[in-house]
């Protein structure tokens, strides 16, 4: 153990400034062994860098995560990036994303070609277990989120709400007029929580800065797809696509499936049963689940695919996170205490419930459940995640030999 690791609680550990080699060695051995989605990885964070390393104090990290909560983008990679910012500053930021979110991405664009050799995807009988494993894991995405995020009756009925707007208005525009919706429902009618504490981050950013990363935000997330319709280029059709999805969304990873797969799907740069198998398998790498777009970029029917459109999509739907990370914190102290925003949030995150469970149905039950050796398959996978607390990784791994199995008999 180091010097460092070894500070007793209320030393100067947390301020002594380190380099990005540093911080990207710590973020590497995190992105290959971070199993088991967003709340775990929190989990890591905190042990790693609040109680071994010190690098941070419980009650600035609890606050940094309730900020990257609030924001839309993937919680666990916003609060990495904000730990490498404050260990080494911008160079310390880019040092944390590469090394937490490199080891998925790379192993997911090998499966897209693995995917990709194998021909149409439909036909294999271990890529529809996939499939199956899909819907056992964002069935219990919902029902984890709505026990810590719709726990009473508006909430929940706000979540109803929003699932059949999605589902009602297919595409972007239903899940981002949920979303708004969700949000004024929120200020008018979940007003009475109190604030919560807080306290100051160790982030020092200026309002300069900050106004023009949030200013750049807006400017790309408004000025790309009135260029991509202008132009011929698919490079900046996918920018545009995977930058609105890291955009717009709440509630982590798994709430990326709806958008992504209404943005990917439809004008067929990705099928249908390609998106879910690549969405299976990314329950068995550890890292952020946003490194999907790796795979989509990968999978895409017109060029850029392969590695190149890995990178490209990788970029851009992670750019968002920088922006609004940098972006947000000069002004997060004077907006936490405000009421509007919070209840604005728990409006958010419940039309989030929603949008999942539209998901659930659409398209992951009508092309991952489709005959009744499936929905056995299905339920054992649940059952494993929810109640046998199984590694995701082995239950993916057990779901596509189950759909080899199921499809041999």
């Amino acid at each position: 153990m180091s010097g460092e690791e070894a500070a007793p609680p209320g030393s100067s550990a947390a301020a002594r400034p380190g380099g990005w080699p540093e911080v990207l060695a710590v973020f590497l051995r995190l992105g290959l062994t971070s199993f088991g989605g967003p709340i775990a990885h929190l989990g890591y964070f905190r042990e790693e860098f609040v109680v071994r390393r010190r690098w941070i104090d419980d009650r600035a990290y609890a606050d940094l995560v309730a900020l990257c909560q609030l924001l839309p983008g993937p919680a666990s990679s916003q609060v990495g990036i904000a730990i490498g910012l404050s260990r080494a500053g911008y160079a310390g930021a880019l040092a944390a994303w590469t090394g937490f979110t490199l080891p998925s991405a790379i192993a997911l664009a090998i499966f897209a070609y693995g995917v990709a050799a194998i021909g149409d995807p439909g036909g294999a009988g271990w890529l529809h277990g996939l499939k199956v494993v899909a819907v056992a894991v964002v069935a219990q995405a919902v029902l984890g989120m709505m026990r810590s995020l719709t726990p009473d009756r508006p909430r929940a009925t706000m979540a109803v709400i929003a699932a059949a707007i999605v589902l009602a208005i297919p595409g972007a525009w239903g899940q981002i007029g949920a979303i708004l919706l969700g949000g004024v429902a929120g200020v008018l009618l979940l007003r009475t929580a109190p604030a919560t504490d807080h306290a100051s981050l160790p982030l020092t950013v200026s309002r300069a800065t900050g106004v023009a990363m949030l200013a750049i935000f807006l400017l790309l997330l408004l000025g790309l797809p009135l260029l991509a319709a202008a132009t011929d280029s698919q490079s900046l059709r996918l920018i545009d696509a995977f930058y609105r999805a890291g955009s717009l969304v709440f509630g982590g990873g798994h709430v990326v499936l709806p958008l992504l797969q209404a943005s990917v799907v439809p004008p067929g740069w990705v099928t249908n049963d390609a998106f879910l198998a690549g969405y299976g398998a990314a329950q068995a790498v550890p890292g952020p689940l946003f490194t999907f777009s790796a795979y989509l970029g990968a999978s895409m029917g017109p060029a850029p695919h392969g590695w190149l459109g890995a990178i490209i999509c990788l970029a851009a739907i992670f750019l968002p996170s920088f922006l609004l990370v940098v972006g947000a914190l000069p002004f997060w102290e004077g907006l936490r205490r405000r009421a509007a925003i919070q209840a604005a949030l728990r409006g958010v995150n419940a039309a989030v419930v929603g949008l999942l469970l539209a998901a659930l149905y659409t398209p992951v039950w009508t092309s991952g459940i489709t005959k009744a050796s499936d929905f056995a398959l299905g339920a054992a996978a649940f059952l494993l995640l929810f109640l046998w607390k199984t590694p995701p990784w082995l239950v993916v791994l057990l779901g596509a030999a189950g759909g080899a199995v199921l499809a041999s008999l």
